[in-house]
């Protein structure tokens, strides 16, 4: 990924947070002489290895699992906030017009080599972990000894799950750093007048990056 250092983002913490607030991976591997995307959401363990680990599953009928490079590390992409954004929110366009429209977005890219998990506790055990983590804001959360045992175990039969120790990562975060102060505020005021989620998510990230000047 192209990644000017203007829009690097390093800090782990950061990386890890965007991860766990937009966990559906993209997750890319080479693959009988091709590239297989699939799209999995993920959990994220910070406290395993050095950068953290990411854990998922995969329907055992979708063949990624016996296909995936054992030897070339995957890459897992994470996207958060992304937004077209228009030149004629610039005061710099009234002043000598030379701008042009721009796409900002947060984008983390993480590599790891996956490892195949087909013992049936620790598939449970995942499974587990990742409905208490998106079941928590719900009133009554669901929880996988809802479902009768059984059938737990003839669901779980059906997928594998995959371990990804984190080898390399970073983000991009491209907020409108290149441009003057005036211009981005004019940015977030016009994300803000958009009113959108996506928007008003932009524009709050236009507000915390450094500035420019």
């Amino acid at each position: 990924m192209y990644l000017p250092e203007l829009h690097e983002e390093t800090d782990l913490q950061v990386l890890h947070g965007l991860i766990r607030a937009h966990p559906l991976g993209s997750w890319a591997t080479l693959g009988d002489g091709e590239i297989i995307m699939n799209h999995v959401p993920c959990v994220l363990d910070s406290a395993q290895g050095a950068l953290g680990t990411l854990r998922c599953h995969v329907a055992r009928a979708n063949s990624v699992w016996q296909k995936f490079s054992r030897t070339v590390p995957s890459l897992i992409a994470f996207h958060g906030a992304e937004t077209y954004i228009s030149p004629s929110w610039y005061p710099s366009k009234q002043m000598h017009a030379k701008v042009v429209p721009t796409w900002n977005y947060v984008v983390v890219h993480a590599h790891a080599i996956p490892l195949l998990i087909e013992d049936r506790a620790q598939i449970i055990e995942h499974l587990c972990q990742l409905t208490a983590t998106h079941e928590a804001g719900q009133t009554a959360p669901w929880q996988v000894s809802d479902a009768p045992a059984d059938f737990i175990e003839q669901m779980s039969r059906q997928i594998v799950a995959i371990e990804m120790p984190i080898s390399r990562i970073f983000g991009t975060w491209k907020v409108s750093q290149n441009r003057s102060l005036p211009d981005r505020e004019g940015v977030v005021a016009g994300l803000q007048r958009q009113g959108d989620p996506r928007s008003v998510a932009m524009a709050a990230l236009v507000s915390q990056a450094g500035v420019a000047d």
